[in-house]
C-alpha cells in the first residue's frame, strides 16, 4: 500500500538528507523506502533520510526513556537503509526543520538520536551541537603506538590509522606525504584491520595549518559524502592526540562541502559547529 507524504530537503556542509515529518509515529519507513528516497537517480536523492517523530513514540525502549530529556526524535537512516546511532550534519538540519516549523523556541534545546541526548544551540553561522562524550577505541594502544587499526584504500596501500567512538564509529587516517587527499579513490569502502564489527567511517586528513585540517571520508552504508560531521570531529580529536597537545581550543575543518567548527569541551566531550539550508518542501509517494 502506498502513501502519499511531506517531505523537506535539506544539507549541512552539502552533506544532504531527505526529512519525513512523522510527528505521531505513524509511519514505519522500511529500508526499501528509506533507498528509494535518497536514491539520486530515481528518488530524491540524499546522503540519508530523517523521520521527524515525538521520542514519546519511538519503536525502541531506549529512545522512548529518552523522551523527558527531549522531544523530538531524529531517527537517522542511512542511505541504504540501515539503522544509524546518529549524524552530526544531520543534527543541523533536524534543528533547523525544528525551529522553522516551530516545534521547538528559544536558542537552545535538545534533541533524542539513537546516541543519546544532544543539546543542540542557535550561533551566527547557524548551529551548535554537543555531540557528547568520545572516546578512543582502543586508548591503551594508541598512547603506546599512536594508532591500533590498519585502513587500505581502494587501489591503495595499508596505513596505520586512529579509531575513535563518537556515539558511532571512525577510523581517522593522517596520510602519508605523497599520497594527496585529492588523488584518493573513495568509489569503494575502504579495507579496515582488524574490521570493526559494525563497520565505520573513514576519514582521511591533511593538515593545512595550525588547529586546521582538511579531509575526505567515506561513510558505512552510503559511500563518500561531501562532509561528515561526526567525522570532522573524529579528525580533529585525532588530529589533536597526534600533536600531543591535547587542549580546548577550536579546529577548523575543511571538507568538500565547506568548514565545520570542533571545539573539544570538558569531560571528554565535544561540540560540532556550521550551516544548515533547508531547500526544498514537497509531497512524495511512498
Amino acid at each position: 500500500m502506498t502513501r502519499m507524504t511531506r517531505f523537506t530537503k535539506g544539507h549541512g556542509t552539502e552533506n544532504d538528507f531527505v526529512l519525513v515529518p512523522d510527528l505521531e509515529g505513524t509511519l514505519e519507513l522500511t529500508p526499501a523506502q528509506v533507498q528509494r528516497l535518497a536514491d539520486r537517480h530515481a528518488g530524491l536523492g540524499g546522503d540519508g533520510v530523517i523521520r521527524v517523530v515525538r521520542t514519546e513514540h519511538a519503536v525502541d525502549d531506549s529512545v522512548r526513556a529518552l523522551a523527558p530529556a527531549a522531544e523530538w526524535f531524529m531517527d537517522y537512516r542511512n542511505a541504504d537503509g540501515s539503522l544509524a546511532e546518529m549524524c552530526g550534519n544531520g543534527t543541523r538540519v533536524f534543528a533547523a526543520y525544528l525551529r522553522r516549523e516551530g516545534l521547538v523556541t528559544g536558542d537552545s534545546f535538545t534533541i533524542a538520536t539513537r546516541a543519546g541526548v544532544k543539546t543542540i544551540r542557535v550561533t551566527p553561522q547557524g548551529y551548535a551541537v554537543n555531540l557528547g562524550p568520545w572516546r578512543l577505541t582502543d586508548e591503551e594502544g594508541a598512547r603506546r603506538d599512536g594508532f591500533d587499526i590498519m585502513v587500505r584504500p581502494h587501489h591503495g596501500k595499508p596505513v596505520p590509522a586512529l579509531s575513535l567512538d563518537l556515539g558511532n564509529p571512525h577510523a581517522v587516517v593522517m596520510l602519508p606525504e605523497g599520497i594527496a587527499l585529492e588523488n584518493l579513490d573513495l568509489t569503494e569502502a575502504p579495507e579496515i584491520h582488524p574490521a570493526p564489527t559494525g563497520g565505520a567511517n573513514v576519514e582521511f586528513v591533511r593538515p593545512v595549518g595550525p588547529g586546521h585540517i582538511s579531509m575526505r571520508v567515506h561513510e558505512r552504508g552510503v559511500g563518500e559524502t561531501r562532509s561528515c560531521g561526526t567525522g570532522a570531529a573524529a579528525a580533529a580529536l585525532a588530529t589533536r592526540f597526534w600533536s600531543g597537545v591535547e587542549d580546548d581550543r577550536p579546529w577548523t575543518v575543511d571538507v568538500p562541502g565547506g568548514r565545520l567548527t570542533v571545539t573539544p569541551l570538558p569531560g571528554q566531550c565535544v561540540e560540532l559547529a556550521g550551516p544548515a539550508e533547508l531547500v526544498a518542501d514537497g509531497d512524495v509517494t511512498l
